[in-house]
């Protein structure tokens, strides 16, 4: 199980020569293992920037991280990336080779976790493809498990890397807006799916979205941005329409 804490974190990123653009502006939060999180907040008011501090993939301006009770950052390379295997990220656009068979990209997912010998006879006949049909079919994509990725929609492949994640046996999910390419029935599916195996297996859960009315149904934990810094961080029934109007507006 994972727990993070970030103290006084900023992010800015380059904007050419020495110039930078600060993007958080410290931010201070404190996730116990097996949380389950979802962050919101309007276009550029520092979500992704925020999930992406959280699981390391991006060095701080200032402020300090501890991931798992370490500090990423002053660990060598090599031991960071180690680290990394106790997480999986599902970024908003999944980049997924597209030749690749959808049953390679789902058991992705496990190949941090066996050794290079199984890891690389995988790459041509694939070890776990039981375990990538299940995942795939809880997203009601089983019946793709042999297409290609370029012959999917995109909240198709939205669903593969949920079900990557599924199938890893990282302790945290890091997810940035996994619901964008999907209707509302396709959508509340794959967080059912989601929150089911987060819970009974003590993941800890971060969540970026824009859907709200998805966010307040079910994540218990809001934690909303604004212009770079957090705005509000706490029960989702404490959140009502006034804040969410402060919240959002321009």
């Amino acid at each position: 199980m994972i727990d993070v804490q970030t103290e006084n974190l900023s992010f800015a990123f380059s904007v050419g020569g020495s110039q930078k653009k600060k993007v958080l502006s410290d931010v201070t939060v404190d996730i116990s293992a097996g949380e389950h999180i979802a962050v919101i907040g309007s276009s550029g008011a520092g979500k992704t920037t925020l999930l992406r501090a959280l699981i390391f993939a991006n060095r701080p301006l200032s402020g300090s991280l501890k991931f798992g009770g370490v500090n990423p950052w002053k660990l060598s390379g090599k031991a960071r990336h180690g680290l990394r295997t106790k997480l999986c990220y599902v970024p908003q656009s999944p980049p997924l080779p597209p030749r690749q068979r959808v049953v390679h990209s789902v058991i992705a997912g496990k190949l941090p976790y066996v050794g290079l010998v199984e890891s690389l006879i995988s790459l041509i006949h694939p070890q776990f493809t039981k375990s990538a049909f299940e995942a795939l079919e809880e997203f009601n994509l089983a019946h793709k498990l042999y297409e290609r990725v370029d012959q999917l929609s995109g909240g198709e492949r939205q669903r593969v890397s949920l079900a990557r994640a599924v199938i890893s046996k990282a302790a945290l999910w890091a997810v940035d807006e996994p619901l964008s390419a999907l209707d509302p029935d396709s959508a509340m599916s794959a967080l059912d799916v989601l929150l089911k195996h987060a819970k009974a297996r003590g993941i800890t859960l971060i969540c970026t979205l824009h859907q709200v009315d998805m966010a307040l149904r079910f994540f218990p934990r809001i934690i909303a941005m604004r212009q770079g810094k957090i705005y509000f961080d706490g029960s989702s029934s404490s959140i009502d329409q006034s804040l969410l109007m402060k919240v959002y507006e321009s």
